[in-house]
């Protein structure tokens, strides 16, 4: 039944009044001015160098270092996630001497940290001089001399990976755990193999978990490159500007090079992984995206279209 509107029984309508929160204004005010006052006196301060910065920001010295932060960056991952997906496979597996062997990996890996790690990798061809690979009192194949073989680049690496791994193993396996038993029940079912079921069942499933915390290891992980120092490695970004800044004596400027360059890849990277935690979450929210509901509203107004279109035919 309609209801007339000049009905008096007819409920009034409401004016909304929004409610106002002035101490939120007052403190973002306070916040805004205290950021003013910081930049005004970061930039008409002498000592942070800010002619050396412009002069140092895009040297070719510090690009090179760059370019070994993201290859360091890059190939340690690569490693730690290829050798943590088989760590995670050890621990969930009921062989208990795999299991065993990779709760002790990441016993010591986790327990340790990692510039003690990259000391001890520096001092490898000490305490390995050569290493022999064969059978034990029969046959040898081959024949390493350390000292020979030593380069700190692959050495920083393998030390930044093998710690990295400890971490990763346990991201997948917390990922892989997350997958309820009935999807690969389900999958066993189907006739899948086990390698069928990883592929096609869990593992799409788990990496909305697995991406995550990996994007936050990969940033880490370039941050963390800034302790191979330890090896020792120094064509990496902070070396490369510790180098020149013990030549120049301005470490300030060159700090604020070297976190700026740390800043831009950074903020390369967590766009990167913006779009890939989005893409491995499709499906496992309801909420809809922007692009989905204008779709939805495009479909709904060709609907009502159609709808008027059959009504005026009718009539």
């Amino acid at each position: 039944m309609a209801v007339d509107a000049d009905d008096e029984s007819a409920p009034a309508a409401i004016r909304a009044v929004p409610l106002r929160h002035p101490g939120q204004w007052i403190a973002a005010a306070i916040v805004l001015v205290l950021v003013a006052l910081f930049v005004y006196g970061a930039a008409t301060n002498s000592a942070y160098g800010w002619s050396t910065y412009g002069k140092y920001l895009f040297d070719s010295r510090i690009l090179k270092g760059v370019g070994n932060t993201l290859a360091l960056t890059v190939l340690s991952m690569l490693i730690a996630v290829a050798l943590g997906i088989l760590l995670a496979i050890m621990r969930l597996s009921p062989n208990v001497v795999l299991r065993s062997v990779s709760w002790m990996y990441l016993w010591i890996f986790r327990g340790t940290p990692v510039y003690v790690q990259l000391v001890f990798w520096g001092l490898f061809p000490s305490i390995y001089k050569s290493i022999d690979l064969g059978i034990p009192f029969v046959h040898q194949f081959a024949h390493f001399n350390m000292q020979d073989l030593y380069s700190a680049f692959i050495f920083a690496m393998v030390g930044l990976a093998l710690n990295e791994a400890a971490y990763m193993a346990e991201i997948v396996r917390a990922g892989v755990s997350s997958v309820g038993e009935g999807q690969t029940e389900a999958s066993v079912a189907l006739g899948m193999s086990w390698s069928q079921t990883m592929r096609r069942t869990v593992l799409p499933q788990a990496m909305r978990v697995i991406i995550p915390p990996t994007g936050n290891e990969v940033i880490s992980m370039l941050k963390t490159t800034s302790l191979v120092v330890a090896v020792p490695f120094t064509g990496e970004v902070f070396g490369v500007q510790a180098d020149i800044s013990g030549v120049i004596f301005q470490p300030i400027p060159l700090l604020l090079v070297a976190s700026t360059w740390y800043l831009v890849v950074t903020s390369i990277l967590m766009v990167g992984q913006f779009y890939l935690e989005r893409y491995y979450a499709r499906g496992a929210s309801r909420q809809l995206t922007g692009r989905q509901l204008k779709a939805m509203a495009a479909a709904q107004a060709a609907q009502n279209k159609v709808v008027d279109e059959e009504s005026d035919e009718r009539r």
